[in-house]
């Protein structure tokens, strides 16, 4: 971990953001911290509209304009949420700070979970992984695309060099958050 959150989190309504490029593990953590926490989990690709897919599927990376309405689909969903007082746990890449901040616009307390790894780790990751619309020849845009969590950024960086659960005890430990006690 380089980057720790700022203080302890409130009882509040709270949101992690689970970022980083394709392969890095965003959606094995989600779905383990989904259930270690009990919040509500989505992935990010549910929220892109068929065009994106398309665009991402035949090898082209999204414009910033493909991102803007993808964006703010996520950030309402985090508000949806917020509105009921359940807290959520998203993947989305999050490259930039300036997509960071759209997302940050979502009710509740935003923070961001950003795993990294060295390229060459990732890349061995993409290549093994199947049935996902996102190609390996992509992820060199991402890694030229990425802006790590700045000095003012809620949240952490962790690297995703151990297996899945001891990247979540990390995750959970640096963010001082408390299991649910139903979990399962």
């Amino acid at each position: 971990m380089v980057h720790a959150a700022q203080g302890a989190l409130p009882d509040a309504v709270q949101h992690l953001v689970v970022m980083g490029v394709a392969g890095s593990g965003k959606t094995t953590l989600a779905q383990i911290l989904e259930k270690r926490l009990g919040w509500r989990y989505a992935e990010a690709d549910e929220f892109h509209p068929q065009a994106n897919i398309d665009k991402m599927s035949a090898g082209t990376p999204l414009e910033d304009e493909d991102r803007w309405p993808w964006l703010r689909s996520i950030r309402d969903w985090l508000s949806e949420n917020s509105s009921t007082g359940q807290s959520a746990v998203v993947t989305c890449s999050a490259l930039k700070s300036e997509y960071r901040d759209v997302l940050r616009e979502a009710q509740g307390r935003v923070l961001f979970v950003h795993l990294t790894a060295d390229e060459e780790i990732i890349a061995s990751r993409l290549q093994s992984r199947s049935g996902h619309f996102m190609p390996p020849s992509l992820l060199p845009s991402q890694f030229a695309t990425l802006q790590p969590l700045g000095d003012g950024e809620d949240g952490v960086t962790v690297l995703v060099d151990v297996p899945p659960d001891a990247v979540a005890d990390t995750t959970i430990a640096a963010l001082g958050l408390e299991p649910s006690h139903h979990e399962g």
